[in-house]
């Protein structure tokens, strides 16, 4: 019962922030607006926590790239129950432009280095909605992967798990080490109780660089343009069938 889990966490502007686009189109406005876990990994915390209640696995080891704040995001996954973090430290342009590729490829190395047996992920972090990082961290190790998961169930040294599909549910067996990727009705994430936010300060966080794990982040991707939806034009009401037949001729739409 050695098992291991690395479980990614990210940091993200906070779900019910009003995005704002930079005035250059560059991105989007960070500075002095709140951040918080993304919502997918906090469910992917919770499943890792709760194999580990039921005795499945040994340890939880939390994980995010990015600047010396992401060092919140770990400790907010140490308070839910992981036992340890590691925070990758990726600043500056690199961190501006840090994508699934580069991310999975720090998680590839990490899960060789920490002997893991399972990386645990968010299906998608919901800045970028790119749903990739699992997809190509499993590509990377040459693992099995179990993604958009709403049932995890794991028997000896394989997992089995449900799959969120369009039109309904896929059951698959797997074998470790594999990676998985957490849906939404996977399970409801616990709140951090004050004494588990506590005993989570005492709790190590290991700073590692990129260059450690040796992994290049050049980015192969450019963000040439960001811009808001376009508004939604005011809807027109009509008082009969004939009228509304009438407005659709107008328009094109039959």
């Amino acid at each position: 019962m050695s098992k291991r889990v690395l479980v990614g966490v990210k940091r993200v502007i906070d779900y019910a922030v009003k995005i704002r686009v930079k005035p250059d189109h560059s991105g989007v406005v960070t500075d002095g607006v709140k951040h918080s876990m993304n919502p997918f990994c906090e469910i992917a915390v919770e499943e890792a926590v709760k194999l580990k209640e039921k005795k499945l696995i040994k340890e939880v080891v939390a994980v995010s790239c990015g600047p010396q704040q992401v060092q919140e995001t770990i400790r907010t996954a140490l308070a839910m129950g992981a036992d340890r973090g590691i925070h990758v430290e990726v600043t500056g342009n690199d961190y501006e432009t840090l994508g699934p590729l580069q991310v999975s490829k720090i998680f590839a190395a990490l899960a060789k280095k920490e002997n893991a047996q399972l990386v645990i992920l968010g299906k998608q972090a919901i800045d970028d909605d790119c749903n990739q990082t699992g997809q190509m961290t499993a590509a990377l190790l040459d693992w099995p992967q179990g993604t958009f998961a709403s049932e995890v169930a794991l028997d000896g040294d394989k997992v089995k798990v449900v799959r969120e599909i369009d039109g309904g549910l896929e059951t698959i067996k797997i074998n470790m080490p594999a990676v998985v990727t957490a849906d939404l009705r996977l399970n409801t994430p616990r709140y951090a109780t004050l004494p588990n936010i506590m005993k989570a300060k005492k709790k190590k966080i290991a700073n590692v660089k990129p260059s450690d794990l040796g992994v290049d982040l050049t980015s192969r991707v450019e963000v040439v343009r960001v811009d808001e939806p376009p508004q939604r034009q005011a809807g027109v009401k009509v008082d009969t069938v004939d009228d509304l037949v009438g407005k659709l001729k107008e328009s094109g739409r039959i």
